[in-house]
């Protein structure tokens, strides 16, 4: 007698065989490069365009791109390809692009990624899921387990400090690391550059304080920041702070707490405006970022104030970097901020500056985003 779910299972196993024979001839039709027989396959069979070798892991798109055809690129998106599946290396079709040097298959994919992650905020989902969000439920990627979590300052081998957090099976990442000071060095720099010739002190508002480099910096401009104030809600980093001795740092005033939670509170909107806005929180997704973009230009003094965060989600990935970026710029135009770019050298592939870290940023490039008042 056969069980109910051995008639499920077997469903199942020929639902699974027909998805991948349609999908194997979807790949294999791309490949060809006959435009015409794809379309034709496409209207008579549906094959699932999600489909991917389980060999190599690459979809129709990946095979597009390979081939450099821009019009069955177009094509595939158009009937729903995922512009940002990966294959069995953590390649997306972008990076198959860029790897042909063909900016115009390239930007046809990266194009799609936008719109779609831009409707979608447009439709009030959660930008980011498609790319950034994981059933990733540790330190590394969950602000409540984050929060939850034990903290390590230390100094590695090479002298670099570093702030550490447990994600789960032996796995640490590095919160903040002593690599990215010449990222918050510059930042600063084009953070100030408006404010030069000001003869009193500036009103700053920092979100995150990490490893207190950014912090640093700006307790050490030409003239003391007349107000300092840093939303901070990790309990391990108070603790660091506090032995430090930044809560007795002059015009400094630490605000504990998520900035969720204080962003529209009159312990913030007391101050009257910042001149300088930076925002560096971890285990967050887009869309936390984007809904902090919306407040900015209600917490910024006026036309001469300047915001800027790190700008590291998608930062493994040169598509979602590239996305991520675009997109932003997109949002923050929406809420009345005109953004600058300028790319920096990041360190080249050395572990040692990892510390033993996942890294969180694989690319040789920084985009630093400069943000001020539309005129």
């Amino acid at each position: 007698m056969v069980s109910s779910m051995d008639v499920d299972e077997y469903e199942d196993a020929i639902f699974d065989a027909a998805l991948s024979t349609a999908g194997t001839r979807l790949l294999e039709a791309v490949e060809a490069g006959d435009i015409a027989s794809v379309k034709e396959l496409v209207k008579k069979e549906h094959p699932p365009m999600f489909y991917q070798d389980p060999e190599s892991g690459w979809s129709a798109l990946h095979v597009a791109a390979n081939i450099e055809s821009t019009e069955l690129l177009s094509f595939l998106l158009e009937e729903g390809a995922l512009w940002n599946a990966v294959d069995n290396l953590g390649n997306t079709a972008g990076e198959i692009a860029i790897s042909m040097n063909n900016q115009e298959c390239y930007d046809i994919i990266r194009d799609a990624g936008i719109r779609s992650e831009f409707i979608l905020r447009a439709l009030g989902d959660h930008v980011g899921d498609l790319v950034l969000k994981t059933d990733d439920e540790t330190a590394a990627a969950s602000t409540d387990a984050f929060l939850a979590s034990h903290l390590r300052y230390i100094t590695d081998e090479n002298g670099q400090e570093v702030c550490m957090v447990d994600a789960g099976g032996g796995e640490e990442v590095g919160v903040m690391m002593g690599w990215e000071q010449p990222i918050m060095d510059e930042t600063v720099k084009q953070l100030y550059s408006g404010h030069a010739a000001e003869t009193d002190g500036l009103a700053i508002l920092n979100v995150g304080f990490g490893l207190g480099m950014i912090d640093t910096l700006f307790q050490n401009l030409p003239i003391r920041p007349e107000l300092h104030v840093i939303i901070e809600p990790h309990p391990d980093v108070l603790n660091h702070m506090r032995s430090k001795g930044w809560y007795d740092k002059p015009g400094v005033v630490v605000l504990e707490g998520k900035w969720q939670e204080l962003i529209e509170s009159e312990d913030l909107i007391g101050f009257g405006g910042f001149d300088i806005i930076y925002t560096d929180t971890f285990s967050e997704e887009y869309s936390e970022l984007c809904n902090f973009f919306e407040h900015v230009p209600d917490l910024l003094k006026g036309p001469g104030s300047s915001f800027s965060w790190f700008n590291g989600l998608g930062a493994t990935d040169a598509l979602f970097y590239d996305v991520y970026s675009r997109l932003a710029e997109m949002h923050l135009d929406d809420f009345g901020l005109a953004t600058s770019w300028s790319d920096l050298d990041v360190p080249g592939p050395d572990d040692s500056i990892w510390s033993g870290s996942r890294k969180y940023f694989s690319l040789p490039i920084y985009r630093l985003p400069i943000c001020r008042m539309n005129e």
